[in-house]
């Protein structure tokens, strides 16, 4: 066990140091949504635009089901905007946040951005690394029907067969790493209290 603050002076350093902890989360969240979202952004956008989809009037049974081409568009829309709205998000509040860094005083840490818009930066870090990444592994599902449909109707099973425990995969870890998180959140504060 730490040793307890025995005056107000180290109280309040606790404060600034549990500050200046959430404010370099926070920027870090940010960086890591922008970087992850423009990438994941592209890369959607480009599929969307050198998908070929084929079209025989001759015989259309060999066509790319129309169910298939709207299921892909719809995917990889949504893929784009909520990757876009992340990293705008993160592109609004960073440049904030990193001012308050470079004055590196704790008066500054207490009204920083990071505080008054913790919500939005959960959204954008949710948007960019939850949600979107989910969809973009979606939208790679439905790119393999796509593409590969009317070629061979082995390849886009293989490909869910490797997709689909990836899915799974990442919801269980994140659902185990956000609960391990929360677990030791509550652990600090049951400590901080009973310090107190």
């Amino acid at each position: 066990m730490g040793p307890q603050p025995t005056s107000l002076h180290d109280q309040q350093n606790q404060q600034y140091s549990l500050q200046w902890r959430q404010f370099h989360l926070s920027k870090a969240k940010l960086k890591a949504t922008s970087r992850i979202s423009a990438l994941l952004s592209g890369f959607a956008m480009v599929a969307m635009v050198e998908t070929d989809f084929k079209q025989d009037l001759a015989r259309p049974e060999d066509n790319t089901p129309p169910e298939l081409i709207v299921t892909f568009s719809v995917i990889t829309t949504l893929v784009v905007a909520v990757h876009l709205l992340a990293l705008m998000i993160s592109t609004c509040i960073l440049p904030n946040i990193e001012t308050v860094g470079y004055l590196n005083s704790n008066a500054a840490v207490l009204d920083s951005p990071h505080i008054h818009l913790q919500w939005y930066i959960e959204i954008a870090w949710i948007f960019s690394t939850g949600i979107g990444i989910l969809l973009f592994l979606a939208q790679m599902a439905i790119l393999a029907w796509v593409r590969f449909y009317t070629v061979n109707k082995l390849a886009p099973i293989a490909s869910m067969a490797i997709i689909v425990p990836t899915f799974l995969i990442l919801i269980a870890f994140a659902f185990h790493f956000y609960r391990q998180l929360i677990k030791a959140k509550c652990e600090k504060s049951t400590k901080g209290l009973a310090e107190l």
